[in-house]
């Protein structure tokens, strides 16, 4: 998803024959053209934590994942804070953050690596994802053969559990449609 979902089009234009299906969340391809963030989403990206220490750290991880996240499944808040404060004692890292932001940057527009993906492709979307607008994914979906889309209402960038069964099934089917794994043994 996301950014995973960028370097997975580099694997599948460049590698065809180690990706027999693709699913791209919440992705793009890069393209210039395509909308860019709200500016409530790159403020909150381009902030700090208030202060030090372990507290500060989960608030801003709170904030942010709450200004992304799905208008139409809003997440239990005392989970959300259990998830945030587990990610800042696990690792806590906000340079690699950073550098991964200006890695996307630096990274460009995919489009015309998209032509040349093969794999049965489905592209799953938050039709109020505020951090990688849905025109982004409806862009993918121009560019891809044979791509199908799940462009979902109500959700924004992140995996809300409601739709958790969702996600599997439409992995799981796409992953049907493409060539079996006994097929080479």
């Amino acid at each position: 998803a996301s950014m995973g979902g960028m370097i997975a089009q580099h694997l599948a234009a460049q590698a065809p024959q180690r990706v027999a299906s693709l699913t791209l969340m919440m992705t793009t391809s890069g393209a210039r053209a395509l909308p860019r963030p709200s500016w409530a989403v790159q403020r909150t990206l381009l902030s700090r934590p208030r202060g030090p220490g372990t507290n500060a750290a989960v608030d801003w991880i709170v904030h942010m994942l709450r200004t992304i996240g799905s208008p139409g499944y809003p997440p239990d808040l005392q989970a959300l804070r259990a998830r945030a404060l587990e990610s800042v004692q696990r690792a806590w890292h906000p340079a690699g953050s950073a550098r991964q932001l200006l890695a996307i940057v630096a990274d460009g527009d995919r489009t015309p690596l998209l032509q040349r993906i093969t794999a049965p492709t489905r592209i799953v979307h938050g039709m109020a994802d505020p951090l990688v607008p849905l025109a982004c994914g409806q862009h993918l979906a121009q560019h891809i053969a044979r791509a199908e889309t799940d462009f979902i209402p109500g959700m924004g960038h992140d995996l809300p559990d409601a739709l958790l069964e969702r996600f599997a099934q439409g992995i799981a089917h796409n992953a049907g449609r493409g060539p079996s794994a006994l097929s080479g043994l």
